[in-house]
């Protein structure tokens, strides 16, 4: 029987699962709903407890301490974030900030409270240095201070790991801490006030295809280059690194492949057969210059690697819009 607040699981079974209430913070969101469809392949002996936003708010320690209370959690995957574009946060600057560190800091305490045999948590690649030299490698993620735009949201990230570290120094609780790179996929954001640069340009180019638009309009100059991650990889490499790793050194969850925004946005619009041109609007910022993500420590540590071809990811992508497009009718 599967408890309220609960996901029932399938047959396949991973012996780590077997029997633990895995507690999944975030996960009736996009990567959260394909994590916890993930681990219901894994194990049909696990039970998952999602503290879903109107019952539980992450922000307050009593919502926190209520949620482990009711759950009796064994593992904890904190996903939960208030996140959005560069427009986003450029806005929210002050709540990106205290929403991320206040959530993960107390989460994290409740938890070595609770006696939590393990915590994964999700950090960001917003909180690597603006100028970090490439492709991006652990070792330099304390180098120096992130992209002003997203400084606010990395460096509260940034601090669960440090946090990390010094809850496995002083009381031997074992947290882990990932750093993946921006995700993309089917069920992605696609509100152009808080989605990222994927979900945004293929909602323009399939709506200017539909009213026969000119044109569409990008933010920045389109040099910057970006990696992307297909969200089920992400998944699966979240749930691998927590089934086989042990270690607060931080671990890069990537594709290893770097784009340039100019190159993404024409190969999304030849996608959606968007024949228009492409204006960029500089007045907008670029975001951090460059990146590209050292993934080997991923591969050396818990034998993780991407496995989806980033056209095929991104057609999936498309096809799953153009499928749910009238749910993002204004």
């Amino acid at each position: 029987m599967v408890r309220p607040g609960r996901l029932a699981m399938s047959q396949d079974t991973t012996e780590f699962w077997d029997g633990k209430t895995v507690m999944v913070t975030g996960g009736s969101g996009f990567l959260g709903g394909h994590l916890v469809e993930e681990l219901r392949t894994r194990s049909d002996g696990v039970d998952i407890f999602v503290p879903r936003s109107d019952e539980y708010d992450l922000r307050e320690k009593a919502d926190i301490q209520r949620a482990f209370e009711d759950s009796e959690a064994d593992v904890v995957i904190h996903l939960a974030a208030t996140v959005g574009g560069i427009g986003a946060n450029r806005k929210n600057p002050g709540r990106y900030f205290y929403d991320n560190a206040v959530m993960g800091i107390e989460l994290i305490e409740q938890a070595r409270q609770y006696d939590v045999e393990k915590c994964t948590i999700l950090g960001t690649i917003c909180a690597y240095p603006e100028d970090t030299p490439v492709p991006f490698s652990e070792e330099d993620l304390y180098a120096g201070y992130p992209e002003k735009t997203n400084a606010p949201y990395g460096i509260a990230k940034k601090a669960l790991h440090t946090q990390s570290w010094a809850y496995r120094e002083q009381y031997d609780f074992n947290s882990i801490y990932l750093l993946p790179v921006n995700l993309y996929g089917p069920r992605d954001d696609f509100d152009l006030e808080t989605s990222h640069v994927i979900p945004a340009i293929i909602r323009k180019c399939v709506e200017a295809s539909e009213r026969s638009d000119d044109s569409i309009t990008a933010w920045g100059t389109g040099e910057p280059t970006r990696e992307f991650l297909y969200v089920k990889d992400a998944a699966a490499g979240i749930l691998d690194a927590t089934e086989r790793y042990n270690s607060s050194d931080p671990v890069n969850l990537g594709s290893g492949e770097e784009i340039s925004i100019r190159e993404l946005v024409e190969t999304i619009a030849n996608e959606t057969e968007f024949g228009g041109e492409i204006e960029w609007d500089t007045s907008k910022p670029d975001g951090q210059p460059r990146r590209k993500l050292d993934t080997s420590r991923a591969r050396d540590r818990f034998g993780w690697e991407a496995s989806t071809e980033f056209r095929d990811g991104l057609r999936e992508t498309i096809e799953w819009y153009e499928t749910h497009r009238g749910e993002f009718d204004e």
